[in-house]
């Protein structure tokens, strides 16, 4: 049997505040919702991956084939020799990890109802080669597949196809040697060396003079190769992403790469 409407003294039923209390809590529930997400955010989500400008050169972990480590042994003489052309070795290394080759790159952002973020963004498909004779790298040239590239969110990713860098219209970037590198000296085995490379870095289809600050190793027959480049967006003709969920964006990012080559 239905209850009758509750009656004021006026005269007038009174409104039932069940429907308010509802409303209460669903909007409640929600504000919960965000806030444990937003504190899963800043405090249990798992790092993004260091910077390459803060982390020493990665261990040469044991991916690429014996066979091509011997060949490539035989043909140095084993005496270290390093003349010749190094191909991008892809086979080396886990990407998960960071131990692997790739390209990418590091930005600052402030997301609605999270706060500062730092995004990271990574493609392990590059390609290129360097020449190296006597105490000179007189030849390079890498190419990266930013159509691949993967950060911690697919709808950031999904984003850059159509803003940003447009990967869907300008789908790689490349690098390529002007000036040769001076080693002054063949290095020795393990010892970490620092270098600047000169050249022209094509992004977002517009090509610049770049000076990239490397480090290297030669370990054994494979050479890696790390370094950041400052990329200030409007000198590439690059306009921040629009998105709800982002507040604002830098002007400007880090270009960051990890590379390790194998005696072509």
């Amino acid at each position: 049997m239905a209850t009758p409407p509750r009656i004021r003294p006026d005269g007038s039923p009174r409104r039932s505040r069940r429907p308010i209390a509802m409303a209460l809590g669903v909007a409640l529930a929600a504000v919960v919702v965000v806030a444990g997400y937003g504190l899963w955010y800043l405090f249990l989500q798992p790092g993004g991956p260091a910077a390459v400008a803060d982390s020493s050169l990665p261990p040469v972990l044991a991916s690429a084939s014996a066979s091509t480590q011997s060949a490539a042994s035989s043909q140095s003489g084993g005496s270290g020799g390093i003349d010749g052309t190094w191909n991008v070795d892809t086979s080396i290394g886990s990407f998960a990890e960071s131990t692997s080759s790739f390209v990418g790159y590091r930005v600052q952002e402030q997301l609605a109802s999270i706060g500062a973020n730092t995004a990271v963004g990574r493609t392990p498909n590059v390609s290129g080669s360097l020449t190296i004779s006597g105490t000179q790298v007189t030849a390079a040239t890498i190419s990266a597949d930013l159509t691949t590239l993967q950060s911690d969110d697919q709808r950031r990713d999904g984003q850059l196809a159509r803003q940003g860098i447009q990967t869907s219209q300008f789908p790689t970037a490349t690098f390529t040697l002007t000036s040769p590198i001076d080693l002054g000296s063949v290095p020795a085995d393990g010892k970490e060396i620092q270098v600047t490379a000169t050249g022209k870095l094509t992004l977002h289809g517009q090509t610049k003079d770049a000076q990239i600050p490397l480090k290297a190793r030669l370990t054994g027959s494979i050479i890696t190769v790390s370094g950041s480049l400052p990329i200030v967006f409007a000198d590439y003709g690059i306009q921040k992403p629009n998105s709800f969920m982002v507040l604002t964006i830098a002007d400007e990012g880090t270009m960051e790469l990890q590379l390790f080559f194998a005696r072509a």
